[in-house]
């Protein structure tokens, strides 16, 4: 009869051991906060590549339609994340205390 052995993370990456005072909390808050930043700084930067288009600047076409798609995608995802944080919350509210 064979014994079993204990599985070992073989492919697994070596995680450092990060000091107590080298890790920050972020609060839910900050993190969305972050994220509306990213989303709108994406978006103002396609308005400027959509503008420079416009106006015959050095910027081509591609990195117009690069810049409005990364655009979408953030807003894609923020908009997912506030959806699950809603859902969230009325699971939460729907709980018998």
């Amino acid at each position: 009869m064979e014994s079993i052995q204990a599985l070992t993370p073989t492919l697994m990456p070596a995680q450092p051991n990060p000091s107590p005072t080298a890790q920050v909390e972020r609060s839910f808050g900050d993190m969305l906060s972050t994220l509306i930043g990213e989303t709108n700084q994406r978006q103002q930067e396609a308005d400027q590549a959509i503008q420079q288009l416009h106006a015959g600047g050095e910027q081509g076409l591609h990195e117009a339609m690069i810049a409005m798609e990364k655009s979408d995608i953030s807003l894609r995802y923020m908009v997912q994340v506030r959806n699950k944080a809603i859902e969230a919350y009325q699971e939460v509210m729907r709980m018998q205390v």
